[in-house]
């Protein structure tokens, strides 16, 4: 692997040795999310969401390409992402009081949000960031709920969604920062475990929370997980070299579905646990796997949902002789140009 691949505990090889200890702002027991809890989710969300398939590709299918790759096809999810999955579990599995739910999102977390509320029969208001594409936020408008513009990037609106629960009493959705919604997420693998043969799973990263769920189903099955992220939203890479969550300037051509400023402290355990590996790409390696992407398998990802791949596209990350590969295609919440 090149430069661009890291242990999250050390060097780049498979047999990376321990970093740093990841601090615990709370209790172990609270922070962490297991197999069990991904489990229980998926009894719980299976209902609701959609179970989706798996495209097998052989050698030489993309460009570079060398060994076989499975790609989960998650953009087909109900509202257009995974994100459904965490939004349905922590609606179903917390008392939502009478002012509804609220939460912050880049516009896929709001989407699905916004879906799950409308399904369930709960008034949402959804907190967005300038930097939302039109075309994300007219999918939360078009499932009902009220939409509030709230500052230039994700924290942002966050902050504001915040305000506006204390304020209201209304449900917290949080985007990745809680364990249900976390476990929710983490059911993308089990159904890939289901349908694949795998040894390393990609997964991109903005706030960590898909990635940390898939982790949890993973890890205890001796899976490896790989966390993508491209370098103007290195949030998780920054928690790596630091030990802990720390905030960075995020921009560039995935900010709105992985522009997290900081990685979540409910992920980051989860992915510290499972010793994941951190994977970070260019925009441009990124605007290839789409392009890749759509001529050989007519899938139309979003930039974050391309992103996991880029890693393998560019060389940053290179799989050893033999090892099966799976790359989580996340989300295509997006007007193709």
């Amino acid at each position: 692997m090149n430069s661009g691949m890291v242990g999250l505990f050390g060097d780049a090889s498979h047999a990376a040795r321990t970093f740093r200890a990841v601090p615990r702002p709370r209790s172990i027991r609270e922070l962490m999310v297991t197999e069990h809890d991904v489990l229980e989710a998926r009894r719980r969300i299976a209902p609701y969401v959609r179970r989706t398939p798996v495209l097998e590709l052989e050698p030489g299918a993309l460009p570079g390409l060398d060994v076989p790759l499975v790609l989960k096809l998650e953009f087909l999810q109900r509202s257009g992402s995974f994100k459904a999955r965490g939004a349905f579990h922590h609606l179903l599995a917390a008392a939502v009081p009478p002012a509804g739910v609220a939460a912050a999102s880049g516009g896929n977390h709001g989407g699905a949000v916004a879906l799950a509320a409308r399904v369930l029969g709960f008034r949402a208001r959804i907190f967005v960031p300038a930097t939302s594409p039109a075309s994300k936020v007219g999918r939360i408008r078009g499932y009902g709920a009220e939409v509030v513009l709230a500052g230039a990037v994700y924290a942002d609106a966050r902050a504001a969604a915040l305000e506006w629960v204390r304020a209201s009493g209304a449900l917290d959705v949080p985007a990745f920062e809680d364990p249900r919604v976390v476990a929710g997420q983490g059911t993308v693998a089990l159904e890939l475990l289901e349908d694949a043969a795998v040894d390393t799973v990609l997964v991109a990263v903005g706030g960590g929370g898909l990635a940390a769920g898939c982790a949890a189903a993973l890890a205890p099955r001796g899976i490896r997980l790989v966390g993508v992220e491209t370098e103007k939203t290195s949030s998780f890479r920054a928690a790596c070299a630091r030990g802990e969550p720390v905030d960075v300037e995020v921009s560039g051509l995935a900010v709105d579905s992985l522009g997290a400023r900081r990685v979540g402290a409910v992920p980051f355990a989860v992915l510290a646990a499972a010793r994941a590996g951190s994977a970070v790409v260019t925009d441009e390696a990124v605007r290839a796997a789409q392009r890749e992407l759509w001529e050989a398998c007519r899938v139309d990802a979003e930039p974050g949902g391309a992103t996991a791949l880029a890693a393998l596209l560019s060389g940053v990350y290179r799989p050893a002789p033999g090892e099966r590969v799976a790359v989580v295609v996340s989300g295509a919440n997006h007007l193709r140009g």
